[in-house]
């Protein structure tokens, strides 16, 4: 059984498995590590949160927040 995805998520999805590879070419990260450090201190959450905004602002601003959050939550990078 094939289920589509709702056009909402599938933009999520999109967004969120481009905007990983980005944070971690600009922190010189595999694209694994950067997935594990950002879930481990709560980028995953600010992104499945706030994606919407993130997604219509400039890539470079959107991985500086993440930054930000991470950083907040004790991420050392």
């Amino acid at each position: 059984m094939t289920t589509k995805l709702d056009k909402q998520t599938s933009d999520k999805v999109s967004f969120i498995t481009f905007i990983i590879p980005e944070f971690a070419a600009a922190y010189k990260m595999n694209v694994q590590d950067a997935f594990f450090y950002l879930k481990k201190y709560g980028g995953i959450d600010y992104l499945n949160e706030c994606w919407w905004a993130l997604h219509t602002d400039n890539p470079f601003w959107a991985v500086r927040d993440m930054y930000k959050v991470c950083r907040s939550n004790g991420g050392l990078r």
